[in-house]
């Protein structure tokens, strides 16, 4: 799982920079574009780079847990940060093309990032013996 995370967090980093050259390209670096929609796409590719370099720290420092129930807990933590990457990825896209300013994409994505950091912290913890 560490080594998936590592993998995968450089993987997103690239495709931050490719969104990156998307909008210099595409969008002239978003010049002139209204407000909305370039807040919008600034902030979705904010958030490829927040969860490329969240997986990248997961992967870094990431130990095995001995109990079962932790290994799950940890388990179920990466599959929703990992699910929540790929949301984001697609909110950049989605999201930006809408017409309005709602970005279910994105909420969604972001939800998923905090249950998943939660399920790792949660994994964390240790039975107390006496």
């Amino acid at each position: 799982m560490k080594l998936l995370h590592i993998i995968f967090g450089v993987a997103v980093l690239i495709v931050f920079l490719l969104t990156g050259q998307y909008m210099d390209r595409y969008f002239h670096h978003l010049v002139g574009m209204p407000d909305g929609p370039r807040l919008l796409y600034r902030t979705r590719h904010i958030f490829i780079l927040f969860s490329g370099l969240l997986n990248v720290g997961i992967g870094a420092y990431l130990v095995q847990r001995p109990e079962r129930w932790q290994r799950i807990l940890q388990l179920l933590g990466s599959i929703f940060i990992t699910l929540a990457s790929l949301l984001l990825i697609l909110a950049f896209f989605y999201d930006t093309t809408r017409g309005d300013l709602r970005a279910p994409l994105s909420h969604w994505g972001i939800y998923a990032i905090a249950v998943g950091t939660l399920f790792h912290l949660f994994s964390s913890l240790r039975e107390r013996r006496d």
